[in-house]
C-alpha cells in the first residue's frame, strides 16, 4: 500500500480551500442578488410615486379632474381634498420605506411623529374614513393608518 505524502495532502488542502472559495462566493453572490431585487423595487416605488406626484399636480390645479377618480357628488373636489390624497400618499410611501428598511430608526420616527400629529390636529382623519380614502390603499397601509394613527374610535 502506497504511503500518504506531502503532495497527497497538499491536493487535499488545496481542493477544500477551493470548496470553501466557491462556498463563500455564493453566499456573496446571494446577498448581492438580494440586494439587487430590494433595489430595484424601491426604483419601481419610486417611478410610481413620482407618477402619482405628478397627477396629484394635476388635480392640484383643477381639483374638479378628481372626478376621473372619484365621481361623487359629496366630494366639492377642492385643493383640500387633492393636498389630503397627497398627504396620505406620502404617508404611504414612507411607511413601505420602512417595510424594505430603507428608511428606519431616527428618520422613520420624525416621518411616524409627522404622521401622527397630522391625524391627530388635521383633517386626515376625515378624508380617510369619511370621504372613502381609506378603500384607495393597500391592505398593509390601511392596517397601519387604523392601528397607528387614527385618533378617532375605529368603526
Amino acid at each position: 500500500m502506497a504511503g500518504f505524502g506531502l503532495s497527497d495532502l497538499l491536493s487535499i488542502i488545496q481542493s477544500i480551500v477551493l470548496v470553501s472559495a466557491l462556498g463563500v462566493t455564493l453566499y456573496f453572490s446571494r446577498l448581492q442578488l438580494k440586494s439587487q431585487k430590494a433595489n430595484l423595487e424601491t426604483a419601481a416605488l419610486a417611478s410610481l410615486d413620482e407618477k402619482q406626484h405628478h397627477l396629484t399636480e394635476i388635480f392640484t390645479e383643477d381639483p374638479a379632474l378628481l372626478k376621473v377618480l372619484v365621481n361623487s357628488p359629496t366630494l366639492k373636489y377642492a385643493k383640500e381634498e387633492t393636498t389630503a390624497w397627497y398627504t396620505l400618499s406620502i404617508f404611504r410611501y414612507a411607511f413601505h420605506m420602512k417595510e424594505r428598511e430603507v428608511l428606519f430608526g431616527d428618520e422613520w420616527q420624525g416621518v411616524l411623529v409627522w404622521m401622527k400629529n397630522a391625524f391627530k390636529h388635521g383633517t386626515l382623519d376625515k378624508y380617510w374614513k369619511d370621504a372613502g380614502y381609506e378603500g384607495w390603499f393597500d391592505p398593509s397601509f390601511r392596517d397601519f393608518v387604523n392601528r397607528e394613527l387614527r385618533t378617532t374610535p375605529k368603526s
